[in-house]
């Protein structure tokens, strides 16, 4: 089989073979870590924490963690205070000068603002470590006796050294990985950390279709599973080409600025903004209940409503406000993160123009506008991916866990990093003159 071949080739190259082998190793640390319990909890007595955080947003946020959060794990914070501080940086780079001029200076500012990502990283660790060490006893019900010295200030002290350093772990893995492994080394921490809930999702699923002999169901839930990832995956990849004429040079060094240039193609991404605007969305959608459940609400019946419906994951208010807010952030963050201003400005200094489209301001304002044609298909495919989780739960009465799998989040992290990873390892094989992964690499024979 061509897979096999491939496969070979692979194994072949001795520096891709060793970059997978030191990625591989990583991910297997990164895997130990998340099943190390904190010193002075009995992890025999962590039923209460495993059950609160099976569904919901918390189940979410323990998928995103490979099961460390639920396992009290010294890796419960996972890597999500790296991303948080890194799209609060991104962020901050519109509206604060010195960001703006780090991210104009290559790789010296990238490096500088690396810089500025960890230290706010830490600073986010010193916050959630207390708030997840306090709802342990409280919020996720583990008893008192499971605390084998106590909840005092020792206890709380020795936690949070250790939950940051292993979020700050975390995060040099992933840098590693992004170094001498395969590259996207963050991406694959939470993409590992997704498909490692995955199998017991879908055998806690299957065994309850089972009891009901229903295994024809199953079958037809992983042919929806198949068509959801084939959906995703087209959303992922799915580009719009704006064709790009550039002048021929000539031999004295000037441009002959006819229609016998090169032609090129622009491609503008149909979700240029990836899963972004589903992480701010769900980040706001904590808001409705806190404002439900305080003082001044609580009980009234606008309070009680708004506890009601926006604590269901799989409401039907909680989706359509759930829908709407990844539509509006995906057109926010696809204005901040496409630089249509720089990308004409760019094609100008290279001596490319767009056919009928004068350089300069005019090809910037066609690139924004096709980009606001695009981006509207582009959001309203993402919202309903987003929110088709709740469709498979209300028709077909999947289990939640399992029903996490069928969009949103978790789903399309998996496939664009899976993508992304076989990108990277089809490079090393094109260069080596392999057939690549992919179908839309170049064929070229092995050289001997």
């Amino acid at each position: 089989m061509k897979f096999i071949e491939t496969l070979k080739n692979v194994w072949k190259i001795e520096e891709l073979r060793n970059r997978i082998i030191v990625t591989l190793g990583l991910l297997l640390v990164y895997r130990f870590g998340a099943q190390v319990v904190l010193p002075g909890i009995d992890a025999s007595q962590l039923e209460n924490l495993q059950s609160n955080t099976e569904t919901g947003l918390l189940g979410l946020l323990n998928a995103f963690t490979g099961g460390a959060f639920a396992n009290a794990s010294v890796f419960a914070l996972g890597i999500m205070p790296y991303i948080s501080a890194s799209i609060v940086v991104q962020l901050m780079g519109i509206a604060i000068p010195y960001l703006q001029k780090l991210q104009k200076e290559g790789a010296s500012g990238q490096k500088k603002i690396t810089q500025i990502t960890r230290w706010l990283t830490i600073a986010i660790c010193m916050v959630q470590a207390p708030g997840y060490l306090a709802s342990l006893p409280t919020a996720f019900g583990i008893p008192q006796s499971a605390f084998l010295l106590g909840t005092g200030g020792l206890f709380y002290f020795s936690s949070i050294i250790i939950l940051v350093t292993g979020c700050i772990f975390a995060m040099w893995l992933g840098e590693k990985i992004t170094d001498k492994g395969i590259g996207n080394g963050i991406s694959l921490l939470i993409m590992v950390g997704i498909i490692a809930t995955l199998p017991k999702s879908f055998l806690q699923n299957a065994s309850s279709r089972l009891e009901g002999n229903n295994v024809m169901l199953i079958l037809f839930e992983l042919v929806i599973w198949l068509v959801i990832i084939l959906a995703s995956i087209m959303l992922v990849m799915a580009v719009r080409k704006i064709a790009v004429q550039y002048a021929r040079r000539t031999a004295s060094g000037g441009y002959e600025k006819n229609v016998f240039g090169s032609r090129q193609f622009l491609p503008l991404k149909l979700n240029a903004s990836g899963v972004m605007p589903i992480i701010f969305a769900q980040a706001i959608m904590f808001v409705p209940s806190l404002i439900g459940g305080s003082s001044f609400l609580k009980d009234t019946g606008a309070g009680q409503w708004m506890q009601t419906n926006f604590a269901d994951i799989f409401g039907f208010w909680y989706n359509l406000v759930f829908a709407l807010l990844i539509i509006v952030f995906t057109y926010f963050y696809t204005a901040i993160t496409v630089p249509t201003n720089k990308m004409a400005d760019d094609l100008k200094r290279s001596g490319g123009f767009i056919p009928g489209i004068r350089p300069g301001s005019e090809t910037s304002e066609y690139l924004d506008k096709i980009m606001s044609q695009i981006t509207l298909p582009g959001s309203i495919f993402l919202a309903l991916i987003a929110v088709f989780p709740a469709f498979i739960v209300k028709l077909m009465n999947v289990q939640s866990g399992w029903a996490l799998f069928f969009g949103g989040t978790s789903l399309l992290i998996m496939v664009g990093v899976a993508i992304d990873t076989m990108q990277q390892v089809n490079s090393y094989l094109l260069n080596r003159h392999y057939d690549g992964l992919m179908k839309t690499g170049k064929n070229r024979k092995a050289v001997a």
